[in-house]
C-alpha cells in the first residue's frame, strides 16, 4: 500500500510509529524552577554527536497545566538541564507508571517508588540504579512544525555507569538487557548482540 499522511493512512491504526523501530527511550528527568522533580519516557530520543558527546529528544504533545508542552520541555525552559536515564528491562514496569499525564509538579519518582539520586554536574535528579545516567545542559529547543512538536537538544557534561554494567572494559548492554519502543503499545529487549566489521576497520 501508499498513503500520504496528510490524506490518512485508512488502517485502525497509525503505522508510523511501528515503521521507525525499535526505539531507544530516554527516561527524562527535569526539574523546575521551584525544585519539583519530574521523571517520564520519550520515545522519541536518540544520541547525535559524539565531540561533544550530544543527545536529542522530542516532545509531540501538550498538557492542559503547561504552556503548550508537557512538564519535561517545561521544566527544561526554566532551568537549561535535564538527565537521561538508560531503562533496563527490569524496569518496564516503573518506567510505565511515569508515562501516566498527571497534574504539573507531581513526582513521578515518588509515584513510581523509584530511588532519586542527586545529579554531579547539574541540578537535577537522576534514577540512582539506572544502567546509566547523562547529565545534559540544554544547547537548544527546537519547534517542528505542527502543534507542541519540540526537540530539546542537550551536550552531554557528566555520565554515570553502573558497576555491574561495565564488562572488560565496555559498556555491556546484555548485563542490564534495554528495553526499547516499538509501534502501538509494543515493546521489545535487546538481550543478544552480534558484530559487523566495517570495510576499513
Amino acid at each position: 500500500m501508499f498513503y500520504r499522511p496528510e490524506d490518512g493512512h485508512g488502517l485502525p491504526h497509525n503505522p508510523f510509529n511501528a515503521i521507525v523501530t525499535p526505539r531507544p527511550i530516554g527516561w527524562i528527568s527535569s526539574r523546575d524552577g521551584q525544585g519539583r522533580d519530574n521523571l517520564a519516557p520519550y520515545s522519541f530520543f536518540n544520541a547525535v554527536a559524539y565531540v561533544p558527546p550530544q543527545v536529542m529528544f522530542a516532545s509531540t504533545s501538550a498538557k492542559d497545566d503547561v504552556d503548550g508542552t508537557k512538564d519535561s520541555v517545561a521544566n527544561i525552559r526554566e532551568t537549561g538541564v535535564f538527565c537521561v536515564n538508560i531503562v533496563e528491562y527490569a524496569a518496564r514496569d516503573a518506567m510505565n507508571v511515569t508515562s501516566a499525564q498527571l497534574p504539573h509538579g507531581t513526582d513521578e519518582f515518588e509515584r513510581a517508588g523509584i530511588t532519586k539520586a542527586e545529579c554531579d554536574q547539574i541540578a537535577c535528579a537522576r534514577v540512582a540504579d539506572a544502567p546509566a545516567n547523562l547529565e545534559c545542559k540544554v544547547t537548544q529547543i527546537v519547534q517542528l512544525p505542527g502543534e507542541a512538536n519540540f526537540v530539546v537538544f542537550g551536550e552531554v557534561i557528566g555520565v554515570h555507569l553502573r558497576d555491574d554494567c561495565v564488562v572488560d572494559g565496555r559498556f555491556d548492554v546484555t548485563q542490564y538487557q534495554p528495553l526499547s519502543r516499538m509501534g502501538y503499545r509494543d515493546y521489545t529487549v535487546v538481550r543478544e548482540l552480534f558484530e559487523l566489521k566495517r570495510p576499513n576497520d
